[in-house]
């Protein structure tokens, strides 16, 4: 199949990462992957697999791209594409209108997140053949736009291999990071914004230090924010604590393995997470996870994680100073979600299930 995945996302992020491995694999599966990306996008050095006349770029400012439009139909229609695929909601509309504009190629969306599409999308992309959503949660928003036979749960995957040095990569983050090897190390990960609870997580550290002035404490990501005013935030309320030397600040990583690795318990503070790929390579890399009651810690946790209510910093602390002390417990939880990971969660899977519904939308075509 030749098949265009289309995101104008700028920055990188756990959708992006999502996309650059659902080309990969449908490449390495033997299938012809064009992109279609904004000029100005951050991230497209991840996508150095895909060959350079294989890149289309355009800018798609808001849902009623038409111009954009226009331009992907055209090349839609050049390079005999059979699937046109969107991953961010802006794009959509763009790719319905482009699909129409070829007639030969077949209109596929992914929702990556919770929020609810506008109810004028019910008409606008009524050309889908199918809705993607990363989560049953997510699902249940996609039926309100959707027939449900067209909306399909495929869950993110991640590329589970395991790390064979584990010990020795977290061993070297905390030397290089002036960690003790003793002290308890607790760690959140995502994009800086207040959805994803950090501050929350800055609250219940404040708790922890009470009980435990030992426990040294993470936050990795990055504030795509024009003025960074949300980490400024955060850093005068540690401040304001006086925790700055048990606080860690870290950008975006482009290798998670040693700061899951050095992780006594990986926590997820979100307000709303319709699926959580940072839960899920915490899981893959066997650490215990307390994340905050949402759709996508539950879909990835099952019973084998530990859930608080969300926005309770106060909830939160409690359950960290718990596990912290126990160390058979959250050996036996790292091990359980390591298990849950790659039976349930591995990129194989994710490719199987999206390569399965390109074939059910285009059965006579040939890869």
């Amino acid at each position: 199949m030749r098949i265009l995945q289309l995101s104008s996302a700028k920055t990188f992020g756990g959708g992006e990462r999502h996309f650059v491995d659902l080309c990969r694999g449908l490449q390495q599966r033997g299938h012809e992957v064009f992109v279609a990306i904004r000029p100005t996008n951050e991230w497209q050095d991840r996508l150095d697999f895909i060959p350079p006349d294989n890149f289309h770029y355009v800018s798609i400012r808001n849902s009623f791209g038409m111009f954009s439009a226009k331009r992907i139909g055209q090349f839609l229609v050049e390079n005999k594409i059979d699937i046109v695929h969107a991953h961010v909601a802006r794009d959509y509309i763009a790719a319905a209108i482009a699909s129409r504009i070829s007639k030969e190629t077949s209109f596929v969306l992914t929702r990556h997140v919770m929020f609810p599409l506008k109810p004028f999308h019910k008409l606008a992309l009524r050309n889908a053949a199918a809705a993607i959503a990363v989560s049953p949660a997510v699902s249940v928003e996609l039926e309100k736009i959707f027939p449900p036979k067209k909306v399909h749960v495929i869950p993110n995957g991640l590329d589970i291999t395991g790390d064979q040095e584990k010990d020795e990569m977290g061993r070297r983050f905390r030397e290089f990071h002036a960690i003790p090897p003793d002290a308890p190390l607790v760690g959140t990960l995502g994009e800086l914004k207040p959805l994803k609870g950090q501050r929350e997580f800055v609250l219940a550290a404040h708790e922890i230090a009470k009980i435990d002035p030992n426990c040294r404490f993470v936050i990795a990501g990055t504030d795509h924010s024009p003025d960074g005013k949300f980490r400024r935030e955060l850093r005068r309320l540690v401040k304001v604590f006086g925790l700055e030397e048990r606080f860690l600040w870290l950008d975006w990583l482009d290798d998670t393995g040693p700061f899951y690795s050095a992780l006594d318990i990986f926590v997820s503070p979100s307000r709303t997470e319709s699926f959580g790929l940072a839960i899920l390579e915490a899981m893959a890399r066997g650490v215990a996870v307390i994340a905050t009651d949402t759709d996508g810690a539950k879909v990835l946790l099952g019973d084998a994680g530990i859930l608080t209510p969300v926005n309770d910093p106060v909830a939160l602390a409690s359950a960290i100073v718990e596990l912290l002390a126990d160390d058979i417990g959250r050996a036996s939880i790292g091990s359980a979600l390591q298990i849950m990971a790659v039976e349930s969660f591995s990129v194989e899977r994710m490719l199987d299930a999206t390569e399965g519904l390109y074939r059910q939308i285009c059965p006579t075509t040939d890869t």
